[in-house]
């Protein structure tokens, strides 16, 4: 049977493969003993399964990296020593799952992948049976060895992809989205035509091979196909960028590290100093503004530019406070990027952790993407340290998802330290987007939306409460006076006169620089 080679490198068509389920990983040929070969290991993993065996398999690998915290694996990823990034990268992940012998480990690793995707290799198959004699010391039935071969394929995989971004991103000074999306660790795939299928028009037979590159597609549009897309997104996305990062000896500020902890961070947003103190006070590990709080309270309009004055004495005022806080400042207040950067200048010497800035505008348009990615790359230059939460108004304005997903992998390469979807609160629609990408998604949390325990399993980061607790405030004030007016009775679960005083007496020091 003649085997035809189709060759895709146009985004659209490379994304419509990925997503094929009938076009499938092309399991390397050969054969070999259970436990003791590289074709064995194979046709063991995820990797190279399909159907029901790749879900079971997936399973695996994802519960093995349920147990590791991305954060964990940076710190010790960047107090490691020194050496080869292959087996840096191999031994930080051993020894983070607790695996015996974490260097010997690494050793067999890399030999193995030299083979992985093909080939038979005496030395490689010698190196499977000892990793697998290390991670199943006794006798060993078939689901024990199927769970050690996707451990080893875990770090196989790894040593590779991983290896490969860190070195792509050495010496780059620009953001990772954007080295992801000019130099994507995986170029290129191959799949095979599990039955007859139909790609971008072309006819797929049974038996056929389908060949994809992933380097031209990406140059071709702004959302990288960098860790797959579904049914087989990389669960270990986001351990691969940690890994990274640390390897990297990349720094980060206090508050951006709140982005990469095992719970989403919760920001409550404030309007005044003495509500920014109060929730400090109950210990929310920082606390955000909100604009429409802000210029309620100062009798002007939300999202028209109007208080820019205004939102800069906020941020003078919570600078004296020692807790960490982050300015919703709209648009920037300017559509010109230098007078957005002198602004986040501004900010950041008054003490601000971060800045929340929004691409969607008061006649209920959208500002050009090109010009909101100018804005974002001009306060990095800027202001290096300030973290730029990059919100997009695409679902509170209708726009397709596609649109949502473009704007958001533009503001990631240029810069953006996290991105917002407010008014997004479909589950799948997270996931779709948390799978694309690199930074922390930030999603507006609502109480007809999912809980915060939903949204830290669909992949969510940062979790902000926007205008609710002013509006809840304003809810409650009004509620309380005409409780009094009418003779019912008034909640008196206040807090004291006493304790809002002490509210205004900051004491310590920022801790945004520790």
């Amino acid at each position: 049977m003649t085997q035809t080679v189709h060759e895709f490198d146009r985004y659209a068509e490379v994304r419509a493969a990925l997503a094929d389920p009938a076009l499938v990983p092309e399991l390397p040929a050969g054969d070999g003993p259970a436990g003791a070969s590289v074709a064995w290991l194979r046709a063991t993993v995820a990797r190279f399964s399909s159907g029901e065996r790749h879900r079971r398999r997936r399973a695996l690998v994802e519960a093995e990296l349920a147990r590791l915290e991305p954060a964990s694996l940076r710190r010790a990823a960047a107090a490691g020593r020194e050496g080869e990034i292959r087996v840096r990268v191999v031994r930080t992940l051993a020894e983070a799952l607790g695996m015996p012998e974490p260097a010997a480990v690494a050793e067999a690793v890399i030999v193995v992948a030299g083979a992985y995707f093909g080939g038979a290799d005496a030395a490689a198959d010698e190196a499977v049976a000892r990793l697998v004699a290390q991670l199943v010391p006794g006798p060993a039935d078939e689901a024990g060895l199927e769970a050690a071969a996707n451990r080893i394929g875990l770090l196989v995989q790894a040593c590779e992809a991983t290896a490969a971004l860190v070195e792509a991103s050495a010496g780059s000074g620009g953001p990772p989205a954007r080295v992801l999306r000019n130099a994507p660790p995986v170029r290129t795939m191959r799949r095979v035509a599990a039955r007859a299928t139909r790609v971008a028009g072309r006819e797929i037979a049974e038996g056929d091979v389908v060949f994809l590159d992933l380097a031209t597609a990406n140059r071709t549009h702004p959302v990288p196909l960098t860790f797959g897309v579904p049914p087989r997104v990389c669960p270990g996305r986001a351990h691969a960028l940690a890994l990274a990062d640390g390897l990297l000896r990349r720094r980060q500020t206090p508050f951006a590290r709140l982005h990469h902890q095992a719970a989403p961070l919760l920001l409550p947003n404030a309007w005044d100093y003495a509500s920014a103190a109060a929730l400090a006070a109950q210990g929310f590990a920082a606390v955000g503004t909100t604009s429409l709080g802000v210029a309620a309270a100062a009798g002007l309009p939300d999202g028209a530019a109007a208080t820019a004055e205004v939102t800069l004495a906020l941020a003078s005022r919570l600078g004296r406070g020692s807790f960490l806080f982050t300015v919703d400042a709209e648009g920037g207040f300017s559509d010109a990027p230098e007078e957005v950067a002198e602004l986040a200048r501004k900010l950041y010497d008054a003490g601000a952790a971060g800045i929340n800035l929004e691409d969607g505008r008061p006649d209920g348009t959208l500002a050009p993407v090109e010009l909101h990615a100018a804005k974002i790359a001009a306060v990095k230059a800027a202001v290096p340290a300030l973290f730029v939460n990059a919100r997009t108004d695409t679902h509170w304005l209708g726009r397709r998802e596609e649109e949502t997903a473009t704007r958001l992998a533009i503001y990631e390469q240029a810069g953006a330290d996290g991105v917002f979807v407010p008014g997004l609160s479909d589950p799948d629609g997270i996931a779709a987007l948390t799978a694309t990408l690199v930074v922390p998604l930030n999603i507006l949390y609502t109480p007809a939306g999912p809980t915060l325990a939903e949204l830290a399993a669909l992949g969510v980061r940062r979790v902000s409460l926007g205008s609710l607790l002013y509006r809840g405030a304003l809810a409650a004030a009004v509620a309380t006076a005409t409780a009094v007016r009418d003779g019912r009775p008034a909640d008196l679960g206040t807090p004291s006169y006493a304790e809002v005083r002490q509210l205004g007496m900051p004491a310590g020091t920022p801790r945004r620089s520790m």
